[in-house]
């Protein structure tokens, strides 16, 4: 079969085709893709077949609970979406340069990025550009690398993870540091006068990442390695605010980021134990697609970041997290295949 040049290909495509497989992405039913067009489901299925023939493809395939993508299906989906989020990325710049504003910038991050990167540099950034839309979304990393590859975000302040290859996106690293572990302020162990130890927390109950998580299992495996094989009290929330709200109100204890603990340390909520933790969280990195041009808004931001960092991943963290020992040196290496 003759290929067509992508640009004739192009014209014959139709933009309710690509809604359409847009909406099979979500709902894997023609019916209901065909209602959430607004068109009838004789009409989506014509759209469908001349998509098929267009692109010499077969793109789904019925199955008992609906319509199932090929890999090519599969492979249209991701196209459909990513042209919905340009296109929807468009429109909010448009609206922002009608309003007198200079574009957008959309802005990913994990939580332990915010207080020593994300807020510094937003802080300056927003001051030096005031006309600029902001959104922030904080999320875990594999969260914000899939918002990333569908364009969602322009940019991620996290970790590669498994799954996410350099081939893809772009990686900095910019902040390495160690895992602390934190209870609230007047908690028991920070009275007891007895040097704490991983049997200890043990005993003690925890609110941390649900299972499979790399905290958790860096944080298990920590424990096995240590001797430690009783069975843990453990809630599992993958959220920052709601791990807070427990620990503020609770004998738990919680693993986190030293530049997070720090943060509510300052607040006055949280401490950090005086107990060296084995763990380590692999260097947070600044995140781009490959092939994707940032915006200026974006590409301003990413100046400050860098901008904002003013020590090189590599030196050692030398400062005592609220009179816990100093930590090891950060690592630099490129990627981090269980980051959180």
């Amino acid at each position: 079969m003759t290929r067509l040049p992508d640009t004739l290909l192009l014209m014959r495509l139709r933009t309710r085709q690509l809604l359409l497989a847009a909406q099979l992405g979500e709902t894997r039913h023609l019916g209901r893709a065909a209602a959430a067009l607004g068109v009838s489901q004789p009409a989506a299925t014509k759209l469908l077949q001349q998509m098929e023939d267009q692109l010499g493809e077969q793109l789904f395939s019925r199955a008992a609970r609906g319509m199932q993508p090929t890999a090519c299906g599969e492979a249209l989906i991701r196209y459909a979406r990513q042209w919905l989020n340009d296109f929807g990325a468009l429109r909010q710049e448009m609206a922002a340069l009608r309003s007198g504003l200079q574009g957008t910038l959309r802005l990913g991050s994990v939580p332990g990025a915010m207080p020593q990167l994300v807020a510094p540099a937003l802080a300056v950034y927003k001051r030096q550009h005031p006309a600029v839309a902001v959104s922030v979304v904080v999320e875990t990393s594999d969260v914000m690398l899939a918002q990333l590859a569908r364009g969602e975000v322009d940019l991620v302040l996290g970790r590669l993870t498994e799954g996410h290859h350099d081939d893809v996106f772009e990686a900095r690293p910019l902040l390495g540091e160690e895992q602390v572990a934190v209870v609230r302020v007047g908690h028991p162990l920070l009275a007891s006068g007895t040097p704490i130890t991983l049997h200890e927390l043990a005993r003690w109950p925890w609110v941390l990442q649900p299972p499979g998580s790399p905290q958790r299992s860096r944080f298990e495996d920590a424990l096995r390695e240590a001797g430690v094989h009783s069975r843990i009290d453990i809630t599992e929330t993958a959220s920052t605010v709601a791990t807070t709200a427990l620990l503020e109100c609770s004998e738990m204890a919680a693993v986190m980021p030293a530049s997070l603990a720090r943060h509510y340390a300052r607040l006055g909520v949280l401490q950090v134990l005086p107990v060296a933790l084995p763990l380590r969280a692999p260097a947070i990195h600044l995140v781009t697609r490959r092939q994707r041009p940032l915006s200026p808004a974006a590409e301003a931001f990413v100046q400050q970041v860098l901008a904002t960092v003013s020590e090189p991943v590599s030196k050692p963290f030398s400062e005592p997290v609220n009179g816990g020992p100093a930590a090891p040196a950060a690592g630099t290496k490129r990627r981090a295949p269980r980051a959180a």
